[in-house]
């Protein structure tokens, strides 16, 4: 027997729960779909928000031939063989076929240098699927032909709807007596994903088929104990596992860091997914006190995406125990979230007139750019004056932190700014 997720899988947009921004009255995929007036387009959102199945659904509705490929198992070949049967297949004025291409961002760019011709000919309409943001994953020339629709994550009411009609219309659910009494655990594990979602409740249901069967908290919690396998690396163990590998490199322990890296490689995690991860780190946890380490960790992400499993384990191990092992300082963070706050709290304050560009003989007249002094014209580069606004002059948004980097900083600037307050 299938699934639950797949005997549930919406064959219209009536019956599909959630994304009303594009498949509501009016919307544009809606409309792209009811017209049949299709043009290429990529989906991009997390796992198990109707991606794949909203394809399925154009493919019915449109009754053109369909292609599917998985990116996952697809080479070059694959491509070429699809783009060959669609110009086979197509006669006259009939409709361009439809190529949808699953987990678009592990394609290569060989292999989507290889679409693009077909596409800008019109040999079939494209849609691709992805998880992960189409600007780092998808070369621009395809991108530039393509629009992009965020899909977003089910929320509370999506995910209650959605329990409800599989309990009510599922041929084998609904000859059990179910109720849901508590549904905090259950929505908290399907993390706005509906596959996840009847995921659990299949699993609940297998386990319990004798008498009623009453959802609540300790329900979930409890089998999913029972069934650590279950879920695979989207699920909530990824997310801890991320959280502790962060947080070991925050902490400086270089063991625990590599150990965490380990389990995400072993458990199938992308290599850019970490890559990246490491990258905000550098800035936000490392920062100032060791700038180098952003350097390192841009490096080693552009590595991974050239050279990828199971080579890139090595840039990741050295760039992981690098950044675990540096000083720390999230001054660079505290400071732009310091700056965002005065920001919303003061408005448009006006940027004082000598620090204005005069580039009109009017704006000379109105004293823009009056009274700037040119730091290059005095001695050591620098000469004190004031750049932020009138009221605003006197703030201290970054506040240096106690790191050789930043103390030397520090210092350097006590020394020029002799006379300011703020240092």
């Amino acid at each position: 027997m299938l699934p639950l997720a797949e005997r549930l899988r919406p064959q219209t947009l009536d019956h599909f729960i959630g994304q009303k921004h594009l498949i509501g009255k009016g919307a544009v995929l809606r409309s792209m779909i009811e017209t049949g007036n299709l043009s290429s387009f990529i989906m991009w959102g997390p796992p198990g928000v109707g991606k794949t199945t909203l394809a399925k659904i154009i493919a019915n509705k449109t009754e053109r031939p369909f292609y599917i490929l998985s990116a996952v198992t697809a080479g070059v070949k694959d491509v070429r063989d699809v783009i060959e049967k669609a110009k086979q297949n197509r006669f006259f004025n009939s409709s361009a076929p439809v190529l949808f291409i699953d987990e678009m961002h592990r394609f290569s760019k060989s292999q989507q240098d290889s679409l693009l011709g077909a596409v800008e000919t019109g040999t079939f309409v494209l849609i691709g699927a992805t998880t992960e943001n189409p600007s780092f994953e998808v070369i621009t020339p395809l991108l530039s032909r393509c629009q992009v629709y965020v899909l977003n994550s089910l929320d509370k009411s999506d995910l209650e709807e959605l329990c409800q009609y599989a309990i009510k219309t599922d041929a084998e659910l609904k000859q059990q007596e179910i109720e849901i009494k508590e549904n905090e655990a259950l929505l908290r594990f399907a993390g706005g994903d509906a596959r996840k979602l009847l995921n659990i409740i299949e699993l609940i249901y297998n386990s319990k088929k004798d008498g009623k069967i009453v959802i609540d908290n300790k329900t979930v919690t409890e089998c999913l104990q029972q069934n650590p396998l279950a879920y695979d690396k989207d699920g909530e163990m990824h997310y801890d596992i991320i959280s502790a590998f962060i947080k070991s490199m925050r902490g400086s322990d270089p063991d625990a860091t590599v150990y965490w890296l380990a389990r995400m490689i072993e458990g199938g995690e992308e290599a850019k997914f970490i890559a990246r991860r490491m990258l905000i780190l550098a800035a936000e946890d490392v920062g100032l006190a060791n700038p180098n380490a952003l350097l390192l960790a841009n490096a080693c992400f552009e590595t991974v995406h050239k050279i990828g499993f199971p080579e890139a384990r090595i840039p990741l191990a050295e760039t992981a125990i690098y950044l675990a092992t540096s000083q720390k300082s999230n001054s660079a963070y505290m400071a732009i979230e310091a700056a965002l706050e005065l920001v919303r709290k003061t408005g448009n304050m006006p940027v004082p007139l000598h620090l204005r560009n005069a580039p009109t003989k009017l704006m000379k007249e109105l004293n823009y750019g009056k009274n700037y002094k040119y730091a290059h014209d005095f001695e050591n580069n620098f000469v004190e004056q004031q750049f932020l606004p009138d009221s605003l002059k006197n703030n201290q948004l970054w506040q240096p932190q106690k790191n050789a980097a930043e103390q030397k900083t520090a210092e350097h600037l006590k020394n020029i700014w002799k006379d300011n307050k703020r240092y």
